[in-house]
């Protein structure tokens, strides 16, 4: 059973990472703060509401609204027994120190990718309304313009509210400011992996093992 944390920038491809990871350890549970959000914020419940206030800005979400939820997600028994991949979470030394009060982590995996690649994955990032698939304006486009490769919805180019140029230069001097006290916070436990992430999907099975060494 491994337990797992994706850390990086704001658009290093965790998501895209631990889907990889998933592929080698399949009952392995990706717990995403984003997709817990979102979720809030879909439903438009007090802490989703609470949240959006801050992701418009490009700013943190306060840890207070963070902890306790991911504390009852790491509770649950799928994730008790089959372990977890953190995306999203921690994010500061304040959640990382609660987090260690919770579970001990085994290895904190660190997406090393260029700031110029990571401009263009969110700037140009959209998705189908109707399923949700994930698309790139430069990267990663649907086959046929217009049209979702995943279930066939017309689709069109919209960013999302926070994925602005002047929102995004916030996001990465955030997270600058507070990476470093938190991979300083792991690496006193030699729990952190640096991982060249420009192109993850290019990794084979053995090279995903090595990684997360199994």
């Amino acid at each position: 059973m491994k337990k797992l944390i994706l850390f990086g920038p704001p658009g290093a491809g965790k998501g895209t990472f631990s889907s990889q990871i998933i592929k080698v350890l399949p009952n392995i549970v990706h717990i995403s703060t984003g997709d817990l959000f979102r979720y809030n914020l879909k439903n438009q419940t007090p802490i989703g509401l609470e949240a959006k206030k801050y992701m418009d800005k490009g700013a943190l979400v306060p840890d207070e609204v963070v902890i306790g939820m991911v504390q009852d997600k790491l509770n649950q028994d799928d994730v008790k027994k089959n372990g977890f991949i953190l995306d999203g979470f921690p994010r500061t030394l304040k959640q990382a120190q609660a987090l260690s009060e919770i579970t001990q982590i085994d290895t904190l995996l660190l997406l090393d990718v260029p700031r110029n690649v990571i401009t263009k994955r969110i700037l140009g990032r959209y998705s189908c309304k109707k399923c949700g698939a994930i698309y790139n304006k430069y990267t990663l486009p649907p086959k046929k313009e217009g049209v979702c490769d995943n279930c066939g919805a017309e689709i069109k180019f919209e960013q999302r509210s926070d994925d602005t140029e002047e929102t995004l230069k916030k996001r990465l001097d955030v997270y600058e400011e507070n990476a470093k006290p938190l991979i300083q916070y792991y690496e006193k436990n030699n729990a952190v992996k640096k991982v060249n992430a420009e192109n993850t999907l290019k990794l084979t099975e053995e090279e995903i093992k090595n990684i997360i060494e199994i």
